[in-house]
C-alpha cells in the first residue's frame, strides 16, 4: 500500500510518501512545496494544486492522509491554509480518489501513544518507526511522513 501523508499550508506544504507492507515501512520521498511570498494567494493555491496533482500522478499512491486543521493561535493564516487543505483535497480527490483525514491529537497519539506529545517527539518517532539516520527535515515533511505513519497504523483493515 502506498501512502501520501501531506501537511497542509499555504506558504509550505509538507508530503511523505511511504510504501506499507506485511508491518514495514519504505520511505519512497519527503519533502516540501513551497510557494512565494510575494505571490498571491490565488497564485500559491494553484501552484500547490499543481504539485501535489504531479505527485499523485508522479508516484500513484493507493491512499492520500492529510492532516486537518486545528486551533490557530494566528488567526489571520487559518483562513489562507484552510483554503490550501481545500485545493489538496480537490487534487487528492480528483487524482487519487482516496482521502483520509487525522487530527493532530490522533497523530501524536498514534505515533507516540500521548496525544500531548511534543514536536520533538513526534519527530523522533517518524525517524524510528522509518528507520532513518536523520530525522526528516523541514518539520513539515517529517509531519507528512507521520500523517502517513498515522493512516497505516489505524487503518490495517485497509491495507
Amino acid at each position: 500500500m502506498r501512502i501520501l501523508g501531506i501537511d497542509p499550508g499555504y506558504g509550505i506544504v509538507g508530503y511523505g510518501i511511504i510504501d506499507y507492507v506485511n508491518n514495514s515501512y519504505n520511505v519512497i520521498d519527503f519533502g516540501v512545496i513551497k510557494t512565494p511570498k510575494e505571490e498571491s494567494l490565488p497564485v500559491r493555491l494553484a501552484i500547490i494544486y499543481d504539485i501535489v496533482k504531479e505527485l499523485i500522478k508522479k508516484n500513484k499512491p493507493d491512499q492520500i492522509a492529510v492532516e486537518e486543521l486545528f486551533y490557530f493561535k494566528n488567526q489571520t493564516t487559518i483562513i489562507p491554509v484552510a483554503e490550501a487543505r481545500g485545493i489538496i483535497l480537490l487534487a487528492g480527490i480528483h487524482e487519487c480518489g482516496e482521502i483520509f483525514e487525522y487530527t493532530p491529537l490522533q497523530i501524536k497519539q498514534a505515533l507516540t501513544g500521548n496525544g500531548r506529545a511534543e514536536k520533538a517527539q513526534i519527530q523522533y518517532m517518524v525517524k524510528t518507526i522509518l528507520g532513518l539516520k536523520e530525522t526528516p527535515k523541514p518539520d513539515d515533511a517529517a509531519d507528512a511522513l507521520a500523517v502517513a505513519i498515522t493512516h497505516a497504523n489505524f487503518n490495517q483493515n485497509l491495507i
